[in-house]
């Protein structure tokens, strides 16, 4: 079972976040059942946790979190389901980037550890979020 990482989990385990540990095990877990990986977008997102790239890749693999690049699948995926969520008065609240880190895991990954502020519900009801226990 491949599991797709959101950077808001990540960024919870670097700065300690009440409730790490318990995404820590979560990821722990999901690694010994598949891969762990992370979209082009979500690894942005996470460069300012390091000085440069091979800093960040070396994080990621001591997590054994691989870098995934984002199939034109569900970049088209992503941008559909943004198109929806807009003309449905969705505010900017949540930008494509966010949509792209959902689509990717849903189209690429069997799962996606993530905290779900309810869109990922609504606009991606087929994608199965990883929760710790």
């Amino acid at each position: 079972m491949t599991t797709a990482i959101d950077s808001s989990i990540l960024w919870a385990i670097i700065k300690k976040e009440p409730g790490h540990e318990a995404w820590l095990e979560a990821l722990m877990e999901a690694a010994s059942e598949g891969p762990l990986i992370i979209c082009p977008i979500a690894f942005a997102e996470l460069a300012p946790s390091t000085t440069n790239e091979q800093e960040l890749a070396e994080l990621l693999a001591r997590l054994s979190i691989s870098y995934d690049s984002i199939s034109p699948k569900a970049a088209h995926l992503a941008g559909l389901t943004f198109k929806r969520y807009r003309l449905a008065g969705g505010p900017r609240q949540h930008l494509v980037p966010d949509f792209i880190i959902a689509a990717h895991a849903e189209a690429q990954a069997d799962q996606l550890a993530a905290t779900d502020r309810g869109y990922l519900r609504k606009w991606f009801p087929n994608l199965q979020l990883l929760k710790p226990a």
